[in-house]
């Protein structure tokens, strides 16, 4: 299918930010986003880059009403050589893919995907920030829109694509945070969606949230729903500790997410000579690592904010300090090197970037 493009005149187009260190994030959206319209028995339809509006739907929108909502998060950086590149984009294309087949939605034609990030990236390249540790955030959503009541998959659904200029997730930045463990709440149970990006997931941590930030904490770190002892993840990341000389991280098993950066950070790891592990990991033994000194370092990994170190963790009424509060060694490392493969800065060992413009070339034409 092409994509069409329609532009918004200039006169309606916003002003761009001026202060690449007030960005923030999630809080800014360029002038255009991507959308496409699926029913059943004609497939996906009308794929179109048009100004950015509000959706219109109608009450009755089965999004609405029974939670079939998906979504994905990555991002496009400018080089300093000119270049734009995405971090791993067909990992976060076959996630979606894998959320919306647990949902009962459609899949997206992979292609059709790639091709319409990287136009509407392209068309909105000037959003995109150069300043260290900026970005554009793309945010491809799909969601219900077939107007019906009644449990059942949606026969219509709208898949679409919002980009924006983004600094750091953290008001910190790359500062240890704060992780409150939550017993009493759960955020996913093994057999239900916990392992897709669905909408839902994070409507169920909202409220440990709140309670963690209201007790000056960053995020939750969630424990397992059947006995609530082992550690699974934290807020919208997954978790690691450096304990004695192994990097160890909680195993996929059905209620974690299978994140992009925790896969390039154990694949990165590895590649740097670090012993990884991935094992079950109860609280108690984080607890026990952080009073006999084995615990030297955590940290949670995400698109949004790559990796963060974690300085304490509230369990039980006490706060325990991991690495005296400071940032460690191996996640400083790790946030460099991921950060310079992003930005195109050292050599990609791996494939991971995607290069989608060259200012350079398109100059000389």
């Amino acid at each position: 299918m092409e994509i069409k493009i329609k532009k918004a005149p200039l006169k309606n187009r916003k002003k761009k930010p001026s202060d690449e260190s007030k960005l923030g994030f999630g809080r800014i959206f360029t002038d255009h986003f991507f959308n496409v319209k699926y029913k059943e028995g004609k497939g996906w339809y009308d794929p179109l880059i048009e100004p950015y509006r509000k959706l219109q739907l109608d009450p009755t929108a089965m999004c609405l009403h029974y939670g079939q909502e998906i979504f994905e998060g990555l991002k496009a950086y400018y080089g300093q050589n000119g270049a734009i590149y995405l971090f791993r984009p067909h990992e976060n294309i076959k996630r979606m893919n894998s959320s919306a087949e647990r949902l009962c939605m459609p899949p997206m034609d992979e292609d059709l995907f790639m091709e319409a990030m990287k136009k509407l990236v392209i068309l909105e390249k000037d959003w995109i920030p150069r300043g260290a540790g900026t970005s554009m955030y793309i945010r491809p959503t799909m969601i219900a829109t077939e107007a019906a009541l009644g449990v059942h998959p949606s026969n219509e659904y709208l898949f679409f694509i919002v980009v924006g200029p983004v600094g750091a997730y953290y008001p910190q930045g790359f500062s240890p945070t704060k992780m409150y463990v939550s017993e009493e709440y759960v955020r996913a149970v093994r057999g239900g969606i916990g392992h897709v990006k669905a909408a839902g997931n994070y409507a169920a941590s909202l409220y440990a949230g709140r309670i963690a930030t209201n007790m000056g904490y960053t995020q939750v770190l969630w424990l397992d729903s059947a006995e609530k002892k082992y550690v699974e993840e934290v807020g919208t990341s997954n978790i690691f500790f450096v304990i004695g000389d192994e990097l160890v991280t909680p195993p996929l098993a059905g209620s974690i997410l299978p994140g992009v950066t925790r896969n390039s950070v154990i694949t990165l790891a590895k590649h740097l000579k670090t012993k990884v592990v991935e094992r079950p990991i109860s609280i108690d033994e984080v607890i026990a690592a952080s009073k006999n000194g084995s615990l030297k370092e955590a940290f949670a990994s995400g698109t949004a904010a790559i990796i963060s170190p974690v300085g304490h963790i509230h369990f039980r009424g006490k706060e325990h300090s991991i690495n005296k509060g400071k940032t460690g060694t191996l996640a400083e490392k790790l946030y460099n090197e991921i950060l310079q493969i992003q930005y195109g800065l050292k050599d990609d060992p791996f494939g991971w970037r995607v290069k989608i413009f060259d200012e350079k070339k398109t100059t000389k034409k």
